[in-house]
């Protein structure tokens, strides 16, 4: 009787445990993460959807800002380093995926990255625009 208890026990710990993991893993690999400065990849839709340098993104609560990195000001026309590139507010886009809105009906615009606003991939740490 004694181990029978102590056998489910363990298997309610052990549920338990793994719910808790689960729940943290998923929550971890979705969210914005922590106020700071970041270096991003700086990549294009346009020129064969391939990443061509870095930007800093300064991201504070629910706003970011990309700034141009020295090594983008060399590989991109007219762009000097610490110029903003872009800024808005950290959306979750119908889609699923990041964006740089600029009200929050941008949540449901019909194109992203190429026609609308830019995405931002916070597990590969990119920043895609066209």
């Amino acid at each position: 009787m004694v181990e029978t208890c102590f056998r489910i026990n363990v298997i309610c710990m052990k549920s338990i445990f793994l719910t808790i993991l689960i729940c943290a893993s998923l929550f971890s690999v979705s969210q914005i993460p922590k106020f700071g400065t970041y270096i991003f990849k700086y990549c294009e839709l346009e020129y064969e959807n391939s990443c061509y340098g870095t930007c800093k993104i300064v991201i504070r609560k629910d706003s970011i800002t990309v700034f141009a990195t020295q090594e983008l000001s060399q590989k991109r026309t007219y762009t000097n380093e610490g110029d903003i590139i872009d800024q808005g507010i950290i959306l979750k886009h119908k889609s699923g995926k990041w964006i740089v809105g600029k009200t929050s009906k941008d949540k449901f615009a019909k194109q992203i990255g190429a026609e609308g606003p830019a995405i931002i991939d916070f597990k590969k740490k990119q920043y895609w625009t066209f």
